[in-house]
């Protein structure tokens, strides 16, 4: 059957999507995304893209990219492969990564463009992750925000800061507030598919979080892992308690709150 062909943007704006396939992680731990990080900044010199915004999940990465000297996608197959190439390396394994090709939108105005900014780095708070998008780690937010971040090397933070504002302090605060505000727009996501993770693969990755748990007690784990293993298996609070042997109730309370 014939790929859709995708769709050119005409101010070199895009938002892209890498997914793991079947769902899986991408990243097992730090070390991980800081290659992935480490890979764009490489990927990206020469001006072959502009990075304005990424946010790095567990199973999936959002990034919003411009186009340099390279079309979107050849930059994008040269940040998989090697990743890939890393990541299986690494983990002693052989096979796909990813889920097809990456996912892709064009952005053409600056609305659409703020509006993006603030879906991508917002990831982590609708995941349940965090309360908000400064407490997360793997994405740009503090970037834009602090001096001398480590991602500061791999952002382009002057278009955004730009729209706000020609005054940096004021453009940042303008960012944080914008930021922070409830998004209601919708962007392409995981949530196009409701593709269950299989149990076998979910069993494993249950054991992989409890392995690398920072929790004292049981409960403090159902409390700290459920939503996020929710989100990367999609399944059932059935099958959820089954593979955690958590009680529903307390599974289904967790999700609530």
């Amino acid at each position: 059957m014939t790929r859709k062909r995708r769709e050119k943007s005409n101010s070199g704006y895009y938002h892209i999507m890498i997914r793991g396939n079947e769902r899986k992680s991408i990243f097992f731990e730090d070390e991980d995304r800081l290659r992935f990080i480490d890979i764009l900044y490489e990927k990206k010199q020469g001006n072959k893209f502009f990075l304005h915004a990424f946010c790095l999940m567990d199973n999936h990465v959002h990034l919003m990219l411009q186009e340099g000297t390279e079309g979107i996608a050849n930059v994008m197959k040269k940040i998989n492969i090697s990743y890939v190439y890393y990541f299986n390396k690494k983990y002693k394994r052989v096979g796909h990564l990813f889920q097809d090709r990456f996912k892709s939108e064009v952005v053409e105005d600056d609305q659409y463009i703020l509006a993006l900014i603030r879906y991508i780095h917002q990831n982590p708070v609708k995941a349940g992750i965090v309360k908000s998008a400064g407490e997360y780690k793997w994405s740009s937010y503090n970037g834009y925000l602090l001096e001398n971040h480590y991602f500061n090397k791999v952002l382009d933070t002057g278009v955004i800061l730009g729209i706000f504002s020609e005054d940096l302090n004021s453009a940042k605060k303008q960012f944080k507030e914008y930021v922070n505000q409830d998004a209601v727009e919708t962007f392409i996501d995981m949530n196009e598919e409701t593709v269950e993770m299989d149990e076998e693969s979910a069993k494993e990755l249950w054991n992989t979080m409890l392995n690398s748990a920072n929790c004292d007690s049981r409960v403090e784990i159902a409390r700290c892992m459920i939503k996020e293993f929710k989100e990367k298996t999609n399944l059932s609070i059935r099958k959820i308690a089954a593979i955690t042997h958590i009680n529903k109730d307390r599974i289904n309370k967790i999700l609530r709150s």
